[in-house]
């Protein structure tokens, strides 16, 4: 039996580089730029005006000039007008380009306009108010994305402000959730009193959904031979396999045996951790690696968000994740040599601390329990006692 930081030591060493796949810009979102963008023009692209009003020549306003006469009204997208007396002006939006021969917008709020004049009423006027200058943000050509970044909603609006319609991204591993055991029933099917209905898959579906993967599930019975053809299909057809349940020691845990005969290596096997502590992890000699979680809903859960999240944030070249931390905001008493993954409630003071409330369960099968929780604070394995206010880190889910 391994250490937790055995274990993620371990995993993190499997990060694998899946290559990299051009997909639409507006399906991107949450994936990871395996390119550089750069921008095609100026930005913005010509001197750009920031309020409603007119546009002036300063030198006007020098000279005296409070009353100016309104020439034309230019909107946003419209060709430029220009002044070419100087106690004219444009009436103009926002948005707009500014005409060459003015360079200064004074906004409605400081004019009076009547009869198809505009007169000052303040005398707080600078050169060059009001304007965002051609080039301020970026010049043609310089990079406004980088590889590794994640694709956020403002990096699509900024790569769709350069005309990229297409992103080079970070290929995402092929992912199997596979479940196992013939007490389990579908989620539509009735169960007899002695089975369940399945949840783990559709969980662990759910959390990849939310980091772009699409996995297919499938479910296998207590059946050696059954076992061991579809493991080896998965294995020749996806780059993960996650397993939940049938990984341990009891009769009908026909997996190890499968997985061994089928050339998956065992790279550990049980961690120092509660829950979750038969956990598997191994590779094939082909690639593909195997995460065999517990059955026990809460250990697939937290096996998910401690192990599998960070694995596959590595792959596709993301940055590790801030390790948050919050204050426990009860005693806790576990008396067993693991490291505890506790479940908590967050809430945050009125000295702006993100404080974690235990909330009391019944054990690794209590999935009801998770409804309520907003995440795992990891206690160490080293003590027995921990007291109310101690600062331990949390995995948020």
């Amino acid at each position: 039996m391994i250490t937790v930081e055995e274990a993620e030591k371990i995993i993190l060493a499997q990060a694998t580089d899946y290559g990299a796949e051009i997909i639409p810009f507006e399906l991107a979102l949450g994936r990871v730029l395996a390119e550089n963008i750069k921008a095609d023009r100026d930005l913005p692209p010509f001197n750009r005006v920031t309020m409603d009003g007119i546009a002036v020549n300063y030198d006007a306003v020098a000279d005296g000039i409070s009353t100016f006469k309104i020439k034309a009204t230019q909107a946003a997208g419209d060709e430029p007008v220009e002044i070419e007396e100087n106690d004219e002006c444009v009436e103009i939006m926002t948005g707009a380009m500014l005409p060459a021969s003015a360079d200064t917008i004074i906004r409605y709020e400081d004019l009076s306009l009547r009869a198809g004049l505009a007169t000052l009423v303040t005398q707080e006027i600078k050169r060059g108010q009001n304007i965002h200058y051609k080039g301020k943000d970026k010049k043609h050509n310089d990079q406004v994305a980088g590889i590794g970044q994640v694709i956020t909603p403002a990096l699509i609006s900024m790569v769709a402000s350069v005309g990229e319609t297409e992103l080079r991204v970070k290929k995402l591993p092929r992912v199997v959730i596979i479940s196992s055991g013939d007490e389990l029933v579908e989620v539509d099917q009735i169960p007899s009193p002695y089975q369940i209905r399945r949840s783990n898959n559709y969980t662990v579906k759910a959390v990849l959904k939310q980091h772009n993967i699409e996995a297919n599930m499938l479910h296998l019975p207590d059946d050696p031979d059954v076992i061991k053809k579809q493991l080896k299909t998965c294995l020749e057809n996806y780059d993960v396999l996650l397993l939940s349940g049938g990984i341990s020691m009891g009769k009908f845990d026909y997996m190890p045996k499968a997985l061994e005969e089928l050339h998956v290596e065992s790279l550990f096997y049980k961690v120092q951790q509660r829950p979750g502590k038969p956990f598997w992890f191994g590779k094939h000699n082909k690639g593909p690696l195997v995460f065999a979680f517990p059955g026990n809903p809460v250990a697939t859960f937290m096996c998910l968000h401690r192990y599998f999240l960070p694995w596959l944030n590595a792959s596709v070249g993301k940055e590790p994740q801030i390790t948050m931390r919050a204050v426990l905001n009860n005693r806790v008493s576990f008396h067993h040599p693991l490291k505890y993954f506790l479940q908590v409630k967050l809430h945050q003071n009125e000295h702006c601390q993100l404080v974690a409330t235990p909330v009391e369960g019944n054990g690794s099968g209590d999935f009801a329990n998770l409804t309520d929780t907003d995440a795992f604070m990891e206690l160490p394995a080293q003590r027995n006692e921990f007291k109310k206010g101690e600062v331990f880190k949390i995995y948020t889910f």
